[in-house]
């Protein structure tokens, strides 16, 4: 339904009178792609630790009134422009512009016709007439009218509750920040101090919106942390002390589980940590901006965090894809580890620490940070345990993600945006991940244990324990070596029932990979300087035919791809090792070399333990396999 509300005839300032300079907006987010949203999900996550204490406790020393600037329309607004907004035309990710309204507002708020979810999430969200917003604050009243009329007509044709649409309410937190930047630009681009009356439906719409906000928290999660910042911003832009102490304590509640003690995110996804350092930045500033002390936990927290993403990031200045993760660059904040980190090493500090151990279920290690031999240079891994799956989290325990030589050699297949399809789901689960997967059984998304580590100068090694599936056990050790840069694994399973057990390994979209025995394949680019070599040991098991096949563009079932956005799915080689029966001993290397490199090797016994001596591009080296399992560097 549109309504004319607030019009004026005028397409800009009035003669004489300079132009507004516009409204403040802060910058974007480094939001986790374009899409946050899984449909037919409204995912509560209760706090689990102690809420914060020093959020408000300590006044302010400032008299100057308070003010809560416009957040921004996270890029959402970037691909409809003024011309598109006055056709009533929304576009956003990869899709074709589409007219939702009749050319002068009125829009249909039920149309979803590339059947996204995302897309009618952020429809919701008028994120999208942002530049209509801007362009209002600078006195063009022609913009000022088409973006109060849409934002108008969405609020009638809404009405209190628009639970029931799970698009509207997910987008709650974004639209009330759009009604805070209109009241903004109708302010400034009228030039006045106060909200003119024919205005006052904007101040209605921010109470109705508080209002739904205040009995519908999300928790403490990134969902739950934007409510709490809009709720706030409602109560400091209306002054409603209600909204702004609720919106405090549900920070206060949030910091501590959104943010553990060791700066883990609880998100399960590296790109959704990236956002939730900034995001936890942002509602510092604002409870500041508006009166409020925000304490220290939150700068505590967020500090944790920044060691944390930069342990996250690989060789190539990237975060390592984990999760609902798109490829993404560690974004170099000024003082923190991120700086040195995401700069490649030109600016800041190196970290101390080159492996990181954390409890949630993270291991981010590397050879070093870029002193001797560059930062590219370095080899860096991640490997995922943990808690049982959750939020953005995959099914991926004990899977490894890995670069070297200025390059990816191990990959994770991906985040596939948030449709509920085949894609998301296969994305979603073990076998797009480099782990061992048993596929005759169901995935129990189970919690996986670390039992023993060892780090030392030059070898890293990490033990896994769990039960992936009813009547499965499974147990990967992992060495990673430095000087020669190479990974080795050994997977073991047994199972009550003859199963298939499949040692994965997903390799960057770039290569081909070629099968050369039983027991090796070789994956190159064309063109590249590195290949890797990967190759299985018989180790208590002689390697049966079909030990070692590649898998690449398969649909049925889906297997060989790699999501580097949720837009771009590209074929990429998987290398499977594969076993039968009802169990499985599986010794996997994988090892990175110049092209012309080759790999040699030799086994015996020494006692009860297996020892492989190795060639690595003439760099010798000699790894044990112990009778319990350990994986250790023996020269």
């Amino acid at each position: 339904m549109v309504a004319v509300v607030g019009v004026s005839s005028a397409s800009s300032a009035p003669a004489g009178q300079a132009a507004p300079p516009g409204i403040t907006i802060q910058p974007d987010l480094p939001e986790p792609g374009e899409a946050q949203f899984a449909p037919g999900q409204g995912t509560v996550v209760a706090p689990v630790a102690p809420a914060a204490k020093d959020i408000g406790a300590v006044p302010m020393q400032s008299a100057a009134a308070g003010f809560y600037t416009c957040s921004g329309f996270g890029t959402v607004d970037d691909q409809t422009p003024l011309k598109n907004l006055y056709g009533d035309a929304y576009t956003w990710g990869p899709f074709p512009p589409y007219k939702v309204g009749n050319g002068g507002g009125n829009i249909n708020w039920r149309l979803n016709p590339y059947k996204n979810a995302s897309w009618y999430m952020w429809f919701h969200s008028l994120r999208w007439i942002g530049q209509g917003i801007i362009a209002a604050g600078k006195g063009d009243l022609t913009a000022m009218t088409r973006v109060n009329t849409i934002a108008y007509d969405w609020f009638r044709d809404n009405p209190y509750s628009w639970k029931g649409d799970i698009g509207a309410w997910e987008s709650t937190m974004h639209r009330t920040n759009v009604l805070i930047c209109l009241r903004q630009a109708i302010i400034s681009g009228l030039q006045t101090t106060t909200l003119p009356a024919r205005y006052a439906w904007v101040d209605t719409a921010l109470l109705s919106h508080a209002r739904f906000l205040t009995y519908n928290w999300s928790g403490a999660w990134n969902h739950g942390t934007d409510e709490s910042i809009a709720l706030f911003g409602v109560g400091c832009t209306v002054n409603r002390t209600d909204y702004k102490n609720l919106a405090q304590q549900r920070l206060a509640a949030g910091i501590t589980t959104s943010i553990d003690a060791e700066g883990s995110t609880n998100e399960q996804s590296t790109a959704y940590a990236q956002f939730n350092y900034s995001l936890w930045g942002r509602a510092a500033t604002v409870l500041q901006n508006c009166g409020v002390n925000p304490g220290t936990t939150i700068a505590s927290r967020r500090a944790l965090m920044a060691t944390w993403l930069a342990l996250a990031t690989n060789s190539m200045g990237k975060l390592h894809q984990i999760g609902d993760s798109e490829v993404v660059s560690t974004y170099p904040w000024v003082g923190t580890p991120m700086e040195y980190a995401g700069s490649l090493g030109a600016r800041g500090a190196a970290p101390a620490k080159r492996v990181g151990i954390f409890a949630a279920g993270y291991i981010f290690g590397r050879t070093g940070w870029g002193a001797t031999r560059g930062f590219a240079g370095e080899s860096a891994y991640s490997i995922r345990f943990g808690g049982v799956r959750g939020f953005h989290g995959h099914s991926d325990h004990t899977s490894m993600t890995y670069t070297s030589r200025g390059r990816d050699i191990v990959v994770d297949s991906g985040h596939a945006g948030y449709q509920n399809d085949v894609w998301r789901t296969w994305a979603e689960g073990p076998t797009a991940h480099s782990v061992m997967t048993t596929p005759l059984s169901v995935d129990r998304a189970a919690a996986t244990k670390l039992t023993r580590s060892l780090v030392t100068a030059n070898a890293e090694f990490f033990e896994f324990v769990d039960a992936p599936a009813t009547g499965i056990s499974r147990v990967r050790a992992v060495l990673v070596l430095k000087d020669p840069d190479l990974i080795v694994t050994l997977d073991r399973g047994s199972s009550k029932t003859a199963q298939q057990f499949q040692t994965l390994w997903h390799l960057p979209s770039d290569q081909r990979a070629t099968v050369y025995s039983r027991t090796a394949a070789v994956a190159a680019a064309p063109g590249d300087s590195t290949r890797t070599i990967l190759f299985q040991i018989p180790y208590r098991q002689a390697l049966p035919a079909g030990a070692i096949l590649i898998k690449q563009a398969q649909t049925n079932p889906i297997q060989g791809w790699h999501y580097r956005t949720i837009f771009i799915r590209k074929s990429a080689p998987t290398l499977m090792f594969a076993r039968s029966g009802y169990s499985a001993s599986i010794l996997s290397f994988v090892v990175p070399v110049r092209t012309t490199g080759s790999v040699t090797y030799t086994t015996r016994m020494s006692g009860t333990t297996f020892v492989i001596n190795l060639n690595v591009a003439g760099q010798r080296v000699s790894v044990g396999v112990s009778a319990g399992g350990s994986v250790f560097r023996i020269t």
